[in-house]
């Protein structure tokens, strides 16, 4: 009996091995093709592999065009970010209180979450046509940016917040602090973690979003934009080189992220805090 359970469990841990495995190739298979090719000299994309070069980064790194998208992509990034962390603290704060229709300003923070990417450039772009509003960087596709990373950036900010110990407040005021100095003397410093957490996240969400920066984008590309229009225009060799380049930048803000993240859960305030709750 005890021989039949032995050889059930390791028969289950071959199964769960081979199941991990051919998730973790099926994850990460093409990033690590994509790495290999980005190497291979040959000036089509694609096998066989006809030796190992670096050319192709030179090549990119050395492009106007993708720097100049590079930048416009961290730009739009670090003010997409800030406006939606800012936002998001505020909003956190004032869901710490009880006010009418609560839950239906919950539900709209987050509706561009549930709304399909597709359906949010069209009403995007409906919208700022309505208003003649001009399409470029700074106003149209900053604004669509913002609109993606909130949610995000409430949903990964409010369990700090809704954590923090109130007692701390009270103990502030009554030492004689206003509201705003709370806030920048003891809230603030408190979830700064959190907050460098939830703006490398909207940085990371606003530097790879596609969808609705390509319906609202003006003359002026984001880094996804332009290597879709390499990719549909002409299927340049540079291209996986530069693909490799956006997949480092991307996962290095989400892992200073992740620390940051981290670091936020391990500082928060363990006792006294208010849980939680969804408002339903």
């Amino acid at each position: 009996m005890a021989h039949a359970r032995h050889a059930v469990s390791r028969m289950s841990m071959i199964v769960l091995s081979v199941y991990a495995l051919l998730l973790y190739m099926f994850l990460y298979g093409p990033i690590v093709m994509i790495a290999f090719l980005s190497f291979n000299r040959s000036t089509i994309i694609g096998f066989p592999f006809r030796g190992f070069t670096v050319d192709w980064y030179a090549k990119v790194l050395h492009t106007p065009q993708f720097l100049g998208a590079l930048l416009n992509s961290i730009g739009v990034g670090l003010v997409a970010g800030s406006i939606a962390t800012i936002l998001a603290l505020g909003l956190t704060l004032a869901f710490r209180r009880d006010f009418p229709l609560k839950s239906v300003v919950f539900n709209l923070v987050l509706l561009p979450i549930v709304m399909p990417g597709i359906v949010g450039g069209i009403v995007l772009l409906m919208f700022f046509g309505y208003f003649n509003v001009h399409f470029s960087l700074w106003t149209t596709v900053t604004v669509a940016h913002v609109n993606l990373v909130l949610p995000f950036a409430f949903l990964t900010l409010y369990p700090r917040v809704h954590a923090f110990d109130r007692s701390l407040e009270e103990a502030a005021m009554d030492l004689g602090a206003r509201r705003f100095e709370v806030l920048r003397y003891v809230i603030v410093p408190i979830i700064r973690p959190a907050l460098i957490a939830t703006f490398l996240f909207s940085f990371s969400l606003s530097f790879d979003e596609f969808i609705r920066t390509l319906f609202v984008s003006g003359y002026e590309p984001t880094i996804p934009v332009m290597f879709w229009t390499m990719v549909v225009d002409e299927l340049a060799p540079q291209l996986p080189a530069m693909a490799v380049l956006i997949i480092l930048i991307s996962a290095l803000t989400s892992l200073v992220g992740a620390l940051a993240a981290t670091r936020a859960g391990r500082s928060a305030p363990s006792g006294g805090g208010a849980k939680a709750t969804i408002p339903l």
